[in-house]
C-alpha cells in the first residue's frame, strides 16, 4: 500500500477538504498519486448526505451542506476528529469488507482507552451504551466513485454536543450522540496516531 498520511494542525474548510479529495481521487484513478489517509478539523457546519430528509432539521434557520456522500445530516466543529481517506478498492472491490475495516478501526482505538463500543447493522455509526442509553460516538459516511473511496468518519471527542440538539443526527430519532470525554474523561492526545495506525493495519486484512 502506497498512502500518504496527512494531518492538519488548523480547521480546514469543508468545500477545500471535498475538492482535495475529489482532485486526489482522479489522479488514484489514473494511477497518478498515493492513496490518502488525512487527520483533521472543519469549524462547526452541518452537512447531509445523499438519504437526508428535511425532517430531520429540527432548528429550520441554520445552514445545510448537501454533500454526496451516503449517510443523512450531521455535524461537525472543533474537538471532533475526522479521518477523511482516497483509497482505492478496484482490487478489492468489495464495499461492506472496507466499511468493516473502518468499523473495526474505531473500536479497537477506543478500546486503547478501556472505552467499549460497537458497531450496530440497523444503524451506521459506531456506539456506545451507557446507563442504559445507546450514544453515537462516531459517525461513517463514504462515497465510492469508479471504485475509489472517499469522505470518511468521525469521532467525537471534546466538540460541542448542544449542535445536535438543532438536528435528528443521522436520522435516529430514539438514540443520542456522545464524547469521548463524557464518556471517560481522559488524555486523548495520542488518538490521531492510533487511528491512522489500525486504520491501515485493517486496511491489509
Amino acid at each position: 500500500m502506497n498512502i500518504e498520511i496527512k494531518k492538519s494542525v488548523k480547521p480546514v474548510n469543508y468545500f477545500d477538504a471535498i475538492n482535495f479529495m475529489e482532485e486526489r481521487l482522479e489522479q488514484i484513478f489514473k494511477n497518478n498519486e498515493k492513496e490518502l489517509i488525512w487527520i483533521l478539523e472543519h469549524d462547526e457546519i452541518y452537512t447531509a448526505g445523499t438519504s437526508y430528509s428535511k425532517t430531520d432539521i429540527i432548528d429550520k434557520s441554520i445552514k445545510i451542506i448537501e454533500t454526496n456522500r451516503g449517510g443523512k445530516i450531521t455535524c461537525h466543529g472543533p474537538g471532533q476528529l475526522i479521518c477523511y481517506f482516497v483509497l482505492d478498492l478496484r482490487n478489492k472491490k468489495d464495499i461492506r469488507r472496507f466499511i468493516n475495516s473502518i468499523e473495526k478501526t474505531i473500536i479497537e482505538t477506543l478500546k486503547t482507552f478501556d472505552i467499549e463500543a460497537f458497531a450496530d447493522k440497523d444503524n451506521v455509526g459506531i456506539w456506545h451504551n451507557k446507563n442504559g442509553k445507546t450514544n453515537k460516538v462516531a459517525a461513517i459516511g463514504v462515497r465510492v466513485k469508479k471504485w475509489i473511496a472517499y469522505h470518511g468518519f468521525a469521532i467525537n471527542i471534546e466538540n460541542n454536543l448542544n449542535l445536535y440538539k438543532k438536528i435528528i443526527p443521522c436520522g435516529i430519532k430514539d438514540k443520542g450522540v456522545t464524547n469521548l470525554i463524557n464518556i471517560k474523561n481522559t488524555d486523548y492526545s495520542n488518538i490521531k496516531e492510533l487511528i491512522i495506525e489500525k486504520f491501515i493495519s485493517n486496511l491489509k486484512n
